[in-house]
C-alpha cells in the first residue's frame, strides 16, 4: 500500500475515535447535569437551607468574628473613656455634644471597618454581589425563600420585643453598676441634658443628628452587625447565630458599660428579624424605628422645648 494512503487510513482512524471519546465526554457532562437539575427540583430542604448550603463553605471562624467585634468596640470605648474626657475640660462646647459627636466618629468606623471586610472578601464592592452578601432585599419568606413586602410588618412585634427587652433588663442594669460602681454613666453622655433652652435655634445641631441616625441604623451598627457578621456566622454559632449577634452586639457598647444588660435584651428582635427573613432591611426598620428622638431634638431647637 502507497504511504500516502496508509497515512489517510490511520489519519480517519484516529479522528474516529477521537470524535467517540468526545461523545461519550458529552454525554456524561449532560448526566450529570440532570441529576444535579433533578436533585435540586426533589430536594426536600427549603429554598433558604439550600441557600445556606451553598454558603457553608463562605462562614466567618470564631476568631475572625471576635477580631472584626474587637476592631469596632475597642476604638467606641478609646473615644467614649479616653478622648472625650481628654477634650472636654478644654473646649466651650457642651460636653454633652462632644461625647455625642465622638460617637458618630466612631459610628463612621464601623462604616470603614465594613467596606474593608467586604472589599477584601468579594474583591472588590460590585452592586450586585455586595447586595447578595448583605441581604439587602425584600424580606424572604422562612419557607420559601420568596421575597414577600408583607413580611416587613414583623418588623412591628420585633421593635416591640426589643422594648420589652429593654424595659426589663433595667433592673440588671442596676444590679450591674452596683456590683461595679465605677460604671456609672458620666452626667454628660446622658441625652437628657442636651434638651436645654441654650440650644434654641442651634439647627447644626439637627445635621448632628441626623448624620449620627445614618450611622446608627443604616451604614455604621446595622452593616457590620446585621450586613457583614450575621450572614457569617452560622458557622460559628450554628442556629443560635442571631443570639450571639445580640450578645456581641450589646457588648460592642462600651460606651453605655452601665447598660450593657438591656443594650444586650433590646437587640434581640433586631437580630431574628433580620436572620430569620433574611433581610438587611429588617434591621435596619426594627433598629431605626427607636429614631423617634428626631421630634424631641426639632422640638428643642425650634423652642417648644422644654
Amino acid at each position: 500500500m502507497p504511504s500516502h494512503i496508509a497515512l489517510q487510513a490511520d489519519l480517519r482512524i484516529i479522528l474516529e475515535a477521537y470524535s467517540r471519546r468526545r461523545t461519550r465526554a458529552q454525554r456524561t457532562m449532560c448526566g450529570t447535569r440532570v441529576r444535579r437539575d433533578a436533585e435540586g427540583m426533589t430536594s426536600t430542604r427549603t429554598l433558604p437551607a439550600q441557600f445556606d448550603a451553598q454558603a457553608s463553605s463562605k462562614q466567618y471562624s470564631l476568631t475572625k468574628i471576635l477580631a472584626i467585634w474587637a476592631s469596632v468596640t475597642a476604638p467606641m470605648g478609646l473615644l467614649a473613656w479616653v478622648v472625650a474626657p481628654a477634650i472636654i475640660p478644654h473646649t466651650s462646647l457642651h460636653p454633652g455634644l462632644v461625647h455625642w459627636m465622638l460617637m458618630v466618629v466612631g459610628m463612621m468606623w464601623l462604616f470603614v471597618v465594613s467596606l474593608a471586610v467586604l472589599w477584601h472578601e468579594l474583591g472588590g464592592l460590585h452592586w450586585p454581589t455586595l447586595k447578595r452578601r448583605i441581604w439587602l432585599n425584600v424580606p424572604r419568606d422562612p419557607k420559601t425563600g420568596k421575597p414577600r413586602k408583607m413580611l416587613f410588618l414583623w418588623a412591628a412585634p420585633a421593635f416591640l420585643a426589643n422594648g420589652l427587652g429593654g424595659y426589663l433588663a433595667t433592673r440588671l442594669d442596676m444590679a450591674w453598676t452596683n456590683w461595679l460602681p465605677g460604671l456609672d454613666e458620666p452626667w454628660y453622655a446622658n441625652a437628657q441634658v442636651l434638651a436645654d433652652r441654650q440650644f434654641q435655634g442651634q439647627w447644626w445641631i439637627l445635621g448632628l443628628a441626623l448624620t449620627s441616625m445614618i450611622f446608627n441604623y443604616i451604614l455604621g451598627e446595622e452593616l457590620l452587625f446585621r450586613g457583614v457578621l450575621l450572614p457569617r456566622m452560622a458557622g460559628a454559632f450554628g442556629r443560635w447565630d442571631w443570639v450571639a449577634n445580640s450578645v456581641l452586639f450589646g457588648l460592642y457598647h462600651v460606651h453605655k458599660i452601665w447598660a450593657w444588660p438591656s443594650m444586650i435584651a433590646s437587640a434581640f428582635g433586631v437580630a431574628w428579624a433580620a436572620k430569620r427573613y433574611r433581610s438587611f432591611w429588617m434591621g435596619v426598620i426594627v433598629h431605626g424605628l427607636e429614631g423617634f428622638f428626631i421630634v424631641l431634638i426639632v422640638a428643642v431647637l425650634a423652642g417648644w422645648y422644654p
